[in-house]
Parts: C-alpha cells; structure tokens; sequence
C-alpha cells in the first residue's frame, strides 16, 4: 500500500511521533494506521502524545557564539530536574551549535541534526526522558564582536537566562559586565528608539491619568510627563540605565569610557511569559502516581 504524507500527518498527530518514525511505521503495517500506533507504542515513540498536553515552562536557555553571530535557543521541559540531566544538555547544546547556522525558530526547527530534524530530535527526547519538551524559540545577534553569558548556569552555555550582547569592537571584559547587568535588569530596549510605541504609549497614558488626579490645570500636567516619561525611559531603555557595575555612569557613559559602542542585546529567560500551572503537593504526587 502506497504510504502517504497524509497518513504520516495523521499518525504523527495522533501519536507526536517523529517523521521518518511514523512513516516507517506506516510501512511496517502496509498502512494499517491501528497497527502503525501499537508498532510505535512498542518501540516506546508514541509516548510523546501522552506527554503533549503537559505544561513545558521549565528547561534551559543556551547560547552559542561563532565570530561575530550569536544565538541563544530556549528548550523547554516539564520540570527543573530534567534542566539537571545530562541527556538533556548535551540535546540542548547540539539544538545550540546547529543554531549558528538558522535565521528563525521554524528554520531551526526544520535543521538536520544528526540526521533528523530539531523538531523530530526533541520529539524522541520525549519518549526516551519522559517528559514533555519542546524547542520554544531562539534569537540571533550579528555585530563586530559578541559576547555571552549565562546567569544560573547548569552546564557550559547554559542555564536558567541567556545574554547575548554586541558591541561594535572587540571588550570582552566590558561586554560582559554588560550582559550581567542585562541579566540582572532586563532592559525592555537598547534605546528609546528601538522601544515599542505601544508601550510608550501606554505608560504616557497612565502617568497622565495619575497627574490628573492631582487636579492641577493641563499645561502643568504635561511639564509634569515629560519629566516622568524620561524618568521611565532611563528605567527600561539599556543605554539610559544606571550601569549596575558603576552607578555613578549610565550604561552608555560606561561603554564610551569602554571604547566601544553597544550595538544590541538579546536575553531569554527560562518560562517566561508561560503560565505555569500551579499544583499543591499532593496534587503532585498524586500526579506523579498515575504517570
């Protein structure tokens, strides 16, 4: 019986399988989608489907850096202990090294790793460690010189916050206080330029609701946001922060006094922005129970 890319769609939906796993399959069975599902199960690769639905707010963020491109990729993972295994760093940090190579989370996805894609590698992750996981995002820095760092690191290049920063020469020594002081800030921007309208939009709302409260006639309130609206952009924009190392200095004042400039940033963060689901410790081990 002809396989087709149908029925491998099919199977690999209703089982989280891999590609080349749900076809071969397919194949073993002469198409009989039933026994292409009890094929798998005994191979231990339709566990997957099981785990699916599990929340992946856990895991790790790597960074890798080759010459003037860096990347930092978060995979995630049901709990922290996995984060802890060494089968799940040394995948990570393989999804890592094939990174330098991508453009977008869908192109890293799609890459050959070892002979199977990314996607299809985390996928039979799954099945071997038990647990849900999935490759959530990356992100990419070009410049003259980049430089890591890793912020509650669990093996070489990874850990719970990845930094990566690019300067417009080589500093490593300075580059890296910068990524720490992102890790430890978190900037919302390199600039007031690169910051989102909405957001300044927002924020100038919401102070000129709070100056109205305080009843004073509109010329004055609007003295009153320009000031606030500076004040907000030093608190969220990288270059107008106080510089963590040297308060004294704004993070741009210390890059000059540095010799170079701070062309942009990248920091993920492990989970963030995923809504954890939270349980009470008999919920858990009751959960742990029924597998």
């Amino acid at each position: 019986m002809a396989i087709t890319a149908a029925m491998v769609k099919e199977l690999r939906d209703s089982t989280g399988a891999g590609m080349m796993d749900a076809k071969k399959a397919l194949t073993e069975n002469d198409g009989d989608m039933e026994a292409a599902v009890d094929w798998l199960r005994t191979k231990g690769l339709a566990k997957a489907a099981k785990k699916s639905g599990r929340t992946a707010a856990e895991g790790l963020v790597a960074v890798k850096v080759d010459g003037g491109v860096g990347v930092a990729v978060e995979v995630n993972s049901e709990t922290d202990f996995v984060g802890k295994n060494a089968e799940f760093q040394a995948m990570v940090a393989g999804v890592a090294d094939v990174a330098i190579g991508a453009k977008t989370t869908e192109e890293l996805a799609a890459a050959d790793m070892g002979g199977k894609s990314v996607a299809d590698t985390i996928t039979a992750k799954v099945a071997t460690i038990g647990e849900n996981m999935s490759l959530r995002r990356m992100a990419r820095l070009e410049g003259q010189s980049v430089v890591s760092y890793v912020h509650n690191a669990a093996a070489e290049g990874m850990g719970k916050i990845g930094v990566l920063v690019a300067l417009s020469s080589e500093n490593e020594a300075f580059g890296k206080q910068v990524a720490m002081h992102v890790a430890a800030v978190n900037p919302a921007s390199l600039s007031e330029a690169d910051l989102d309208p909405a957001v300044v939009e927002k924020e100038k709302t919401v102070q000129m609701d709070i100056a109205r409260e305080s009843g004073k006639p509109e010329a004055v309130i609007e003295k009153m946001i320009v000031g606030r609206m500076k004040k907000f952009m030093a608190e969220v924009t990288l270059l107008n922060q106080q510089f963590v190392v040297n308060p004294d200095l704004t993070v741009e004042a210390a890059a000059k006094e540095a010799g170079v400039e701070i062309t942009g940033f990248v920091r993920l963060e492990v989970g963030e922005g995923i809504e954890k689901k939270e349980e009470n410790f008999a919920e858990e081990v009751a959960a742990t129970l029924k597998g």
